[in-house]
């Protein structure tokens, strides 16, 4: 098991300094949503903004400065989001996913094929205190879908 949270630590490391989907987004979607997020208790913020055809995701950005694991989560997460390009319920099972293995204390093994790099934060959920670091984009992703499915057009 050492060898894979190393592995995993590394991966988490990568992320954090070869963001993945940060920016602006690009598509012309009609359908958008936008939503900032802050943890008060440590300062990381994010704003993650979604482009939407039909019910799937077809585009995931974000802005944002905090550690290396708020960083390297919304990095996951848009690779994830990015290449999957998921619909809305597909996007909420991987957050109630992600959101399950963080609060596992490490116990079970996460759904590497349902999260994709985002596993590598496995190891957060034995640190309470970096819990709301490693879910702050994924709050975000939630309340933009949160946001669409309340306006639907």
């Amino acid at each position: 098991m050492q060898g894979l949270d190393s592995l995993y630590q590394e991966l988490i490391l990568d992320h954090a300094k070869r963001p993945h989907g940060k920016g602006e987004l690009a598509t012309s979607s009609a359908r958008t949503a936008s939503h900032h997020e802050l943890n008060p208790s440590c300062g990381d913020e994010i704003t993650l903004d979604i482009a939407v055809e039909g019910d799937k995701i077809v585009e995931l950005k974000w802005r944002g400065d905090g550690c290396s694991i708020s960083m390297a989560a919304a990095s996951a997460l848009a690779l994830l989001i990015n290449e999957e390009q998921p619909t809305l319920q597909e996007a909420n099972a991987k957050i109630a996913a992600f959101r399950q293995m963080l609060h596992s204390r490490g116990a079970g093994t996460a759904d590497e094929e349902l999260l994709g790099d985002a596993v590598a934060f496995q190891g957060v959920s034995k640190f309470v205190m970096r819990i709301k670091c490693a879910m702050l984009s994924w709050v975000a992703l939630e309340a933009d879908i949160k946001q669409l499915s309340d306006n639907p057009q």
